[in-house]
């Protein structure tokens, strides 16, 4: 997270600000009701939350959850991959930005190096996990390492996928002169490495999927700067202190922690409401970067999740 909102002195939220778990699952079964099969843990940093892996258990025997995924920093993930493997996950993402430790350090924010990182995508795939890596590239910071993750991941079997840098939050500087395009990655890669597509649509993921020739694996183009999919859209995004999102840059979220706690909640309500807010939507802010009319305060994704 970045370390110049969260420093020594920032109030974290207090642990009855979170919404409990018995409150996600009210959420949860009303989601699946309205047809949701899949849900990612994310953060911050999940792997923090105590409880986890026995929520993570109740998602997967209690609600039936098809697909359970998880996004980590990797640092906590060689000690917990068993259990989390026990508890019932099914996929797991880690947050990477290059093998090169000045690089990597300078980008997580905390100067830790990718060792402790590469060891949980080890241990994650030792216990049979479906690994990805995702990779945020930008311009004159870490798109020198755009081949030499290639290559260790390739070699790896594990699934990388290039994100261009995004406008998320209010604080990372952005710039489009500082975004690497997608084609731009693809070139990259090609100019080592024989690959075709598999899927270009993003209709069943945010990705444009390409695989090596050799048969050595794939990779990922997420390219909502220069290609944005904001009509093909179907995440929900529910902030640890209750907030639903439905846009990465959205200002504002909808309270559902207010409605869960208040003396009139009824489950049956929740429906509703959760039905009516999806349904009203119209967030299209990567469609409207390139006019000029998004220039406003947004969620940070350390709140949030990707």
């Amino acid at each position: 997270m970045p370390k110049e909102i969260f420093g020594a002195d920032y109030v974290f939220l207090k642990k009855a600000e979170w919404l409990h778990f018995t409150e996600l699952d009210d959420l949860v079964g009303a989601f699946v009701q309205l047809g949701v099969r899949k849900i990612r843990l994310t953060g911050g940093e999940p792997l923090l939350r105590p409880g986890l892996t026995k929520y993570i258990h109740g998602l997967k025997h209690l609600h039936k959850i098809e697909d359970i995924a998880l996004t980590t920093n990797g640092l906590r993930l060689a000690e917990r991959a068993r259990e989390l493997k026990e508890a019932g996950l099914d996929r797991i993402t880690v947050s990477l930005d290059a093998l090169d430790p000045e690089i990597s350090g300078k980008m997580n924010g905390r100067g830790v190096a990718p060792r402790a990182v590469l060891s949980g995508i080890a241990a994650a795939q030792y216990e049979g996990f479906r690994v990805k890596v995702n990779m945020v590239v930008e311009r004159g910071v870490n798109d020198g390492e755009i081949l030499p993750m290639a290559r260790y991941f390739k070699e790896l079997g594990v699934t990388l996928r290039f994100i261009e840098f995004m406008d998320v939050g209010n604080h990372n500087g952005w710039k489009m002169e500082r975004v690497v395009s997608g084609r731009e990655v693809l070139d990259t890669i090609q100019s080592e490495f024989e690959v075709e597509p598999i899927d270009l649509s993003s209709k069943q993921g945010v990705a444009k999927r390409y695989r090596y020739v050799d048969g050595s694996g794939e990779f990922g183009l997420i390219t909502s700067v220069t290609q944005p999919f904001c009509g093909g859209c179907t995440r929900a995004r529910i902030s640890a202190d209750g907030q639903l999102f439905t846009c990465l840059f959205a200002s504002k979220g909808l309270d559902l922690k207010q409605f869960l706690r208040s003396d009139k909640y009824d489950k049956g309500e929740l429906l509703t409401l959760l039905s009516k807010h999806w349904g009203a939507r119209d967030d299209r802010y990567s469609e409207l970067r390139t006019t000029g009319g998004t220039s406003r305060d947004k969620v940070e994704m350390s709140y949030i999740g990707g």
